[in-house]
């Protein structure tokens, strides 16, 4: 559609007037999103590509997701410049006051690093009601309370869910929101792309949330095949949701390594990145250039479900083995995707807290980039069982023993910093606390499953599950969990309650050993993952786990009530630097404008020269000019 300016006599609409008229935003692209898949599963059913699987649903999803962009608005400016309509500006009023721009698209990083916090919070809280319904089954022995196919898929979902979580969870929220502001510059390098990471988002959860309505998936988060070619139509939700978020993991990863290498402001050396953003450059790459082989295999996968090729399928001449190697290339980097990040937030909160330098800066990045190149080489000891050549194992072994290194690494630094420091014992300090105890446990118990001997033994028990969601429960979301809490008044311009942040960390931290150190036992007891029933001798400490993951969750129940409080009811507005850190972004005004910095500012010194009586301030704010504008092909800032 177009309009033409009001002129005497007859209207002309000429080319470099014309605009988009229709209106785009959230519940347009819900319509769309309604539509395309009504379109989709008309066109896959009366091709009959494959009538057993119902390629419709396949095709719905993937109709709606691209229907549902459209609707959102991402399609509004490639038809402008394609056609030559007049592309309007966005009035910075629309986008930076009012709470509808969290529901919409917007260019704005901090709005989107808001909108990948609330949208992996609610994430996570699907997620942990499937804990809990597994737990509540598991209360008894035998017969289930849930029936075994069931409990699968239960098992599926809450895994898959999860996963997704952790995938984007420091990096979407945190990263889009604080990296800018460290490295001084107003945007990331691709706004665009930025805004298409999160909106690939929630058309996933909602696709994964679809799947019992098509009889769920059993094959875990995994999709091993041949389950995964017998699966129902559920299954479907698998590949386009996983897809959807590897694409976007790609889209993030390509914007935030552009962003950290061009757009760094003067001053800001490769010597004096924020730890912090080395922890998610880090994770970018490995999302870079892992998650586009997921969505490649996935792709195939969906070939063999619809078209009747036969990638994976044994019987036909393929093989599940590929599919096993493709998944796990990506899976392995996947876990430190979520980790390294993780590591991240820890480094650059314990100098704050601590008051002392970041010991060993250096040497934590050469951790950080060793564990990056290092988990390109362990992928096979997932495979230890599933008839790997035996030559091959001493050298995976070597491999993932081999990781140990830079990762202690991480933890000498982490140590050597809180060495004789006076540490403030707030709430984000707590946290990191807690994450160095548990991630300690879950790294120690890893190297049980590294070893072939002992993997052979513990690979498909509730030891290995004690030992991820040490890893990955007990590190990450404790490491968000005291991001959350750190930065929250500059994310909001409100204070969590420091006295309800306290009761959580203890309430969380007792309850979470109490309920996952047990199953480290359980496996040792013989005690498999992913079924339903379990020896009668073994109910009395399943009972014990289940208790205490009820008060685990409840204690998440109790933070969210906190945010909630704090973020809607709590009118007094936080101090522009709470915790009293060097840090830059705590040196901007709370709540900040839509500009980060009206001058582009000059960095001088460290955020973590503590105690130095000749340190330099972080940066100066009124820099020379206006660098805001600098395009991709500018000339690089020196390092």
């Amino acid at each position: 559609m177009a309009i033409a300016p009001i002129v005497d006599g007859p209207s002309i609409i000429q080319s470099s007037e014309r605009r988009i008229v229709v209106p785009t935003n959230i519940l347009t692209g819900i319509v769309l999103a309604v539509f395309g898949y009504w379109v989709g599963e008309q066109l896959g059913n009366s091709f009959l590509l494959n009538d057993a699987q119902n390629t419709g649903v396949l095709l719905g999803y993937s109709f709606a997701s691209i229907m549902f962009l459209v609707g959102v608005g991402f399609a509004n400016y490639p038809l402008a410049r394609l056609f030559g309509w007049r592309v309007t500006p966005q009035p910075a009023g629309d986008d930076h006051t009012g709470a509808w721009r969290y529901l919409n698209l917007s260019l704005d990083h901090k709005v989107i690093g808001v909108q990948y916090l609330v949208a992996m919070l609610m994430a996570m809280l699907f997620g942990g009601i499937g804990a809990m319904l597994i737990r509540t089954s598991l209360l008894v022995p035998d017969p289930p309370i849930v029936a075994p196919d069931k409990y699968l898929t239960l098992v599926s979902m809450h895994s898959v869910m999860m996963i997704f979580v952790a995938s984007a969870a420091i990096v979407g929220p945190f990263g889009n929101f604080f990296v800018p502001l460290m490295i001084g510059t107003n945007r990331m390098a691709f706004p665009r792309l930025e805004a298409l990471s999160f909106w690939l988002v929630p058309p996933a959860i909602v696709i994964l949330l679809a799947a019992p309505i098509f009889g769920g998936f059993q094959t875990g988060w995994t999709g091993y095949t041949p389950l995964s070619e017998q699966a129902d139509q559920g299954f479907d939700s698998y590949i386009v949701g996983f897809t959807l978020i590897g694409l976007a993991l790609v889209v993030s990863g390509v914007n935030m390594l552009t962003t950290v290498i061009r757009l760094r402001a003067p001053g800001m050396t490769w010597i004096r990145l924020p730890i912090f953003v080395w922890g998610v450059f880090s994770a970018s790459i490995l999302g870079t250039f892992a998650a586009p082989i997921l969505a490649a295999a996935l792709i195939m996968q969906g070939f063999d479900r619809t078209l009747n090729t036969t990638f994976f399928i044994s019987s036909a001449g393929g093989s599940p083995y590929l599919w096993e190697n493709l998944f796990w290339f990506f899976g392995h980097p996947e876990v430190y995707i979520f980790i390294l990040p993780a590591f991240g937030i820890i480094l650059e909160l314990l100098p704050h807290f601590a008051r002392k330098p970041l010991w060993g800066y250096r040497t934590a990045v050469v951790g950080l980039l060793g564990v990056t190149l290092l988990s390109w080489f362990v992928w096979q000891h997932h495979l230890f069982m599933s008839g790997i050549a035996p030559a091959l194992r001493p050298f995976f072994m070597f491999s993932t023993e081999m990781i140990s290194i830079p990762t202690g690494i991480v933890f000498l630094v982490a140590f050597g910093t809180l060495w004789r420091a006076r540490i403030s014992m707030s709430v984000p300090m707590l946290f990191c606390l807690g994450f160095l105890f548990n991630f300690l446990i879950g790294g120690l118990s890893g190297v049980f499953l590294s070893d072939v001997p002992s993997d052979v033994t513990l690979h498909g028990s509730y030891f290995s599950m004690a030992h991820f969601h040490f890893t990955i429960v007990g590190g990450e979301i404790f490491a968000i969990i005291a991001a959350i809490y750190y930065w929250f008044p500059k994310m909001t311009g409100r204070m969590l309650n420091q006295t309800l942040g306290k009761i959580h960390f203890w309430w969380m931290m007792i309850a979470f050993n109490m309920a996952f150190m047990p199953l480290f036992a359980a496996g040792l007891l013989d005690m498999p993952r992913r079924v339903s029933t379990y020896a009668v001798d073994l109910q009395t400490l399943n009972d014990w786990v289940s208790i205490w993951a009820f008060i685990l969750f409840a204690s998440m129940l109790f933070f969210a009530f906190n945010v909630i409080w704090s973020w809607f009811f709590t009118f007094k507005v936080a101090p522009a630097n709470p915790w009293q850190v060097r840090s830059i972004e705590w040196m901007l005004p709370t709540p900040l404008g839509r500009r980060n910095f009206e001058k582009i500012p000059v960095f001088t010194g460290s955020p973590y020269d503590y105690g130095n009586p000749g340190a330099k301030p972080v940066a100066d704010l009124g820099g020379p000019s206006d660098l805001g504008r600098r395009g991709f092909g500018a000339e690089p800032v020196p390092s």
